[in-house]
C-alpha cells in the first residue's frame, strides 16, 4: 500500500471553530494533513493552539502573507473572522495556493466576484466550508428527491440553542483570546461597516440599521448551512413571495416553479440543536436531520415515510457515524492531491448571496 501524500496545512484564524472542529479533525487525518502553520492576531492563541497540534509544533505568525508565502504550506486554511475571508482567500490565490475557507466565503457580492476572479488567475482552486452537504444522510437524501415523481412541498428548519451549550461539551475546551491591538480591533470593525454598507445599501438598495445588519450576518452565519444545502438539493428558488424578520427567529416562503419551501431559523437559550430538511412528494417524505457538529460521533440521519401498497412504512438511515467535518475533509485532500473537482466552490458559494438578497428584501418593511 503506497503512502498517501500529506497535505501540508497553513491555519489563518484559531478561534472556536478552529480549536473545536479543525485542528482535531485534521489531526485525526493525520495520514493525509499535517498543519505546518498557523496565523492568528491574538500571540496567546497562537502558543495556545500550537501545543493543540499533534505530533509537533507548527511555525506561527501573525501575518497572513507569511504564511500564504512560505512553501512549507499546501493548503491555506481560512477560519478567521468573517470581515476577512475575502483578503485572505484572494492572499492565499496568489501565492498559489489551494484555499479552503470557512463559510460565509463572502459577505456581498463584490467580494465573491473579487475571489472568483482571483481563482480565475491562480493555480489554486477554492473549496467552501458547507459541512452539513458532504454529510452521507444528505447524499442520500439528494438521491432520493431524484426518484420523486413530482416534489409538492419542502421545510428547511435551523433553531438552535446557544453555541456554547455545544462547545462546553466538546472535550476541546476551547479558550477565548483578548489580547488584540487596539488597531486591529478598529480596523475589523471598519471592515465590517464597510461590507455591510456594500451589501445592503449598494446592492440591495436596503437601510442599514441594526436589525439588518445582524439580519445579514446571521445569515451568512446559520442560514448559509440552510439555503446552500437547499439550494444543492431542490436548485434556486425562483423567488421569495415573503418573509417575516423578528430577531432572532426569521422566516421566509420560497417559491419554486412547481412547489414551494418554508425557510424558518432562530436562536434561543434553550439548549437542543433543530435542524432538517424534509422534502415531501404524493406518496413519499424524505428528511434529513442534523445534530450539532461540535459533538463527534452524533450520526446525521435520513428518515424516509413512504406509502408502500397502502401501508406506511417509516425507514431511518444512518450509512455512517463519520461526521460531516471528516468527510468535508476527505473531499478536501482529494481536490488537493489528486485534482478532485468540489461542488462546494466559490461560484457556488455566490448563489447564497442571492437567496439571501431575496429574503432581506421581502422581510424588510417599508
Amino acid at each position: 500500500m503506497t503512502a498517501n501524500k500529506r497535505v501540508r496545512v497553513g491555519i489563518i484564524g484559531c478561534g472556536e471553530i478552529t480549536q473545536v472542529a479543525h485542528i482535531s479533525t485534521l489531526g485525526f487525518l493525520s495520514d493525509f494533513f499535517t498543519v505546518t502553520y498557523l496565523c492568528d492576531v491574538s500571540a496567546e492563541s497562537l502558543r495556545h493552539n500550537a501545543q493543540k497540534v499533534i505530533n509537533h509544533i507548527p511555525q506561527t505568525t501573525q501575518n497572513p502573507t507569511e504564511l500564504c508565502a512560505s512553501p512549507d504550506v499546501d493548503l491555506v486554511f481560512i477560519a478567521s473572522s468573517d470581515e476577512y475571508h475575502a483578503v485572505h482567500v484572494i492572499e492565499g490565490l496568489r501565492h498559489d495556493k489551494h484555499v479552503f475557507v470557512e463559510k460565509p466565503m463572502a459577505l456581498c457580492v463584490r467580494d465573491a466576484d473579487a475571489i472568483i476572479e482571483a481563482e480565475g488567475k491562480s493555480k489554486g482552486k477554492v473549496m467552501v466550508g458547507y459541512m452539513r452537504r458532504y454529510a452521507a444522510a444528505f447524499e442520500d437524501m439528494t438521491k432520493e428527491i431524484g426518484g420523486m415523481d413530482k416534489i409538492l412541498y419542502a421545510r428547511v428548519r435551523d433553531i438552535i440553542g446557544p453555541n456554547s451549550h455545544f462547545v462546553a461539551q466538546s472535550g476541546t475546551f476551547p479558550k477565548v483570546f483578548t489580547d488584540f491591538t487596539p488597531e486591529s480591533v478598529q480596523d475589523r470593525s471598519d471592515r465590517a461597516s464597510e461590507i455591510v454598507h456594500q451589501a445592503l445599501s449598494v446592492e440591495c438598495g436596503l437601510p442599514i440599521n441594526p436589525e439588518s445588519t445582524r439580519m445579514w450576518r446571521l445569515l451568512g452565519g446559520l442560514g448559509s448551512h440552510d439555503l446552500s444545502a437547499m439550494r444543492e438539493a431542490l436548485g434556486m428558488p425562483e423567488r421569495v413571495i415573503g418573509a417575516s424578520i423578528n430577531l432572532p427567529f426569521w422566516s421566509a416562503m420560497l417559491e419554486y416553479p412547481t412547489f414551494s419551501v418554508t425557510y424558518e431559523s432562530g436562536i434561543d437559550n434553550v439548549p437542543r440543536f433543530d435542524a432538517h430538511i424534509e422534502v415531501y412528494s404524493m406518496t413519499k417524505s424524505v428528511r434529513v436531520k442534523y445534530d450539532t457538529p461540535y459533538i463527534k460521533g452524533l450520526p446525521v440521519t435520513m428518515v424516509v415515510c413512504e406509502n408502500v401498497d397502502g401501508v406506511y412504512r417509516e425507514s431511518t438511515v444512518k450509512r455512517t457515524y463519520e461526521d460531516p467535518y471528516t468527510l468535508e475533509m476527505k473531499e478536501l485532500y482529494q481536490m488537493v492531491a489528486d485534482g478532485k473537482e468540489v461542488k462546494t466552490t466559490a461560484k457556488d458559494a455566490k448563489m447564497d448571496l442571492r437567496i439571501f438578497q431575496m429574503i432581506i428584501k421581502a422581510g424588510t418593511r417599508p
